[in-house]
């Protein structure tokens, strides 16, 4: 079910589909994360101003989360272009949106300005961001798996992958250089300029991908006449329990990364007072180690195979849950890099290098793009955007204590182990399924004919 039938491009062809993925992606995570860090360092006094400073912070972190409810919805939309028309066509709408509403971001009046029209404003254009990052996803993988060689797919499927960790390097870099601005200028105006220099960014991403053909497995499809009407339809009558496994694989690959790189900011210089150009740099080292060991993974997943690789990651991010608090919790420099650098560089590669090339094998090429979509986004919604949110009122519900968070990043764990263990069973339960439905079909329509 899982196997691409198509011929794969030679190596200026493979070399320039990875850029292509990989640019978009990095060019739309970048634009994302932006929001993920001005939310724990900026936004709480710019948009939700209150007496209290932890509610103001909580405000903050839910108009992050609020937008991961946005992305399945995103990524029903353009899943359905993407699995219909095709994914370069896709990739360019996202791309699209996800510039133009993080360009409007920088041009927002704050809450001081316009009142209770600053975080509406600002809550519509995280929306837009939502859905554009709800349909890139799916489209910047599916363009490096489909034209990856099966020995390869991998490797191949980890590099888009990357582009979340250098997109969050490149808006933590940002944040770090206009953070030395002096605090009234960053407070006033210094934070607009990564937003509104992410345009250059866009113009070179869509540029990048004007050049690139439409994968050969969408091709192949295309002109067999395997293409679905309604992929949604198709997605949840076919491959439903294929969809329920990707949600339980994404999980223990979301909220851990929520925490380990953007919770992190705010408890170390909030909860511990440690200086923020400290922790911003942490993360930097963090996101460039990750990058490395992201491929790294990748590459491994070609020899073991991605399940086992997987779930090493996942019994990773599971042991090194409370140690990761600890490290922080030592309050000195070489802590907090050891604690970011281990969680972003070492347990969780495995685990997102393997995500998305592990869930594009459990879905059949005419509903792939609305599948794995399905699978990441609502994965995210449960678990992603709320991980801040969660971690902060845990963290005043029980007086600064970190057990809890640690507490839920192993549950998750365990969701994901259980969940992959059982997706070798699941494909093969909806591929006789299908078969047999298949079958069932014909048999009617020969006795209709006849």
């Amino acid at each position: 079910m899982s196997s691409q039938q198509s011929v794969v491009g030679g190596a200026a062809t493979n070399r320039r589909v990875l850029i292509g993925s990989l640019s978009g992606s990095a060019i739309e995570w970048f634009d994302f994360f932006l929001y993920a860090t001005a939310a724990a360092l900026i936004f709480d006094k710019q948009f939700f101003p209150s007496d209290d400073p932890v509610i103001s912070l909580l405000l903050s972190y839910l108009s992050l989360s609020l937008t991961f409810f946005i992305r399945p919805f995103g990524g029903v939309v353009f899943s359905h272009i993407g699995d219909r028309i095709g994914r370069k066509k896709t990739l360019v709408i996202t791309l699209s949106l996800m510039g133009a509403s993080t360009v409007a971001i920088g041009l927002l009046p704050t809450y001081a300005q316009v009142g209770v029209l600053a975080p509406v404003l600002l809550i519509a254009c995280r929306v837009i961001q939502g859905l554009a990052i709800g349909g890139e996803w799916g489209g910047a993988l599916l363009l490096a798996y489909e034209y990856a060689p099966k020995n390869r797919r991998g490797f191949f499927g980890s590099v888009p992958q990357t582009g979340v960790t250098i997109g969050m390097l490149l808006s933590t870099i940002a944040f770090a250089l206009v953070s030395m601005l002096p605090a009234d200028a960053f407070e006033s105006w210094g934070w607009r300029l990564p937003f509104i220099a992410s345009l250059i960014l866009v113009f070179v991403g869509l540029w990048i991908r004007k050049g690139l053909d439409e994968t050969p497995a969408f091709r192949e499809a295309k002109e067999t006449g395997n293409v679905a009407k309604l992929p949604i339809k198709d997605t949840l009558r076919d491959h439903w329990r294929s969809v329920l496994v990707a949600v339980g694989a994404k999980v223990v690959e979301t909220a851990p990364f929520y925490i380990f790189a953007t919770f992190v900011v705010s408890y170390a210089t909030g909860t511990l007072q440690m200086e923020q150009a400290t922790v911003l740099n942490a993360v930097s080292v963090g996101a460039f180690v990750s990058t490395l060991s992201i491929l790294l993974m990748g590459s491994l997943s070609d020899r073991f195979g991605r399940p086992g690789v997987f779930l090493v990651g996942s019994l990773l991010i599971a042991l090194f849950a409370a140690p990761f608090f600890m490290l922080l919790d030592l309050r000195v420099d070489w802590a907090v890099y050891a604690a970011v650098v281990i969680s972003l560089g070492v347990v969780w590669p495995p685990v997102t290098a393997t995500l998305g090339t592990l869930m594009s094998e459990i879905f059949s090429t005419r509903v792939r793009y609305t599948g794995v979509t399905l699978g990441y986004q609502i994965g995210a919604a449960l678990a992603g955007g709320t991980a801040p949110l969660l971690a902060t009122w845990l963290l005043s519900r029980f007086d600064g204590a970190w057990g809890p968070i640690a507490s839920y990043l192993v549950v998750l764990a365990v969701i994901s182990i259980a969940a992959v263990s059982v997706s070798g069973r699941v494909v093969r339960g909806e591929t006789a399924a299908i078969a047999a439905r298949e079958a069932r079909e014909a048999r009617e329509g020969e006795g209709a004919a006849a």
